[in-house]
């Protein structure tokens, strides 16, 4: 193995830090829809029709990609959020056989309520959450984290282009 493929006890910790405090914030996530009374997916499937561009409709398909699921876990998704009246389908008006997903103005109220909380938690995951992903791209070398790039073990970071 070369000298750039070994891992050392800091690499692993590293990673396992960035890991925990994602799973940590996951969690709370998670927690914050069951309390509202709905499963963690079905919440990621409402995030992501509201988060879909204005001059696109959120579809299947998009959804699917989204929430890294099968087509038709998605189906059964939508279909869930649909009983309870936090979205509805809507046909393609281009092609009737396309189904668009549409949040519910009792879904919008209900993701808005999670995402006040989600939002809230965040601001205090944030640090950690950021000073343990630049543990790990120090550790691997130079590479970029959004738009910034962290430098080898100089822990510098620059804005924008490197």
């Amino acid at each position: 193995m070369t000298r750039r493929h070994t891992l050392t006890l800091a690499d692993y910790q590293a990673l396992a830090e960035f890991r925990y405090q994602l799973r940590r914030f996951i969690r709370f996530s998670e927690e914050s829809a069951r309390r509202v009374g709905l499963e963690p997916q079905q919440h990621q499937l409402m995030l992501a029709v509201k988060a879909m561009p204005h001059s696109r409709a959120a579809r299947i398909a998009d959804l699917a990609e989204r929430l890294q699921l099968q087509h038709h876990s998605v189906v059964e998704l939508v279909s869930r959020l649909v009983a309870k009246g936090l979205i509805q389908k809507v046909r393609g008006d281009e092609d009737r056989r396309e189904v668009q997903v549409r949040l519910t103005m009792r879904g919008e109220g209900a993701l808005n309520q999670l995402t006040l909380r989600t939002r809230a938690e965040l601001r205090l995951a944030v640090p950690a959450l950021v000073s343990s992903l630049r543990k790990i791209a120090v550790r691997a070398g130079s590479r970029r984290i959004g738009g910034n790039k962290v430098h080898g073990k100089s822990r510098i970071v620059t804005e924008g282009k490197a």
